[in-house]
């Protein structure tokens, strides 16, 4: 992927994680966008409540990524790390 793309790719990666942000907050969490690796993996930090939340993995995979997904199948997953 070349340096372009893969830039194009973060700021619509970003722009998603911002819409889902405001929910996350309502339940004293937060999320941050991380990196996307070079095979199309996206790594955010769970931070607040997430971060200690037993259901994070859940929102992660069943919110966060299921939205990223959506948008831009290009995505293979979202991590936390």
């Amino acid at each position: 992927m070349t340096s372009e793309k893969k830039s194009e790719l973060t700021n619509k990666v970003k722009n998603i994680i911002e819409q889902i942000r405001p929910y996350l907050q309502q339940d004293g969490g937060d999320i941050r966008f991380v990196e996307i690796t070079d095979d199309n993996i996206v790594n955010v930090e769970l931070q607040g409540a997430c971060g200690s939340c037993p259901y994070s993995t859940m929102t992660l995979k069943n919110g966060v990524e299921v939205a990223v997904k959506k948008a831009l199948p290009e995505i293979k997953s979202v991590e936390a790390i």
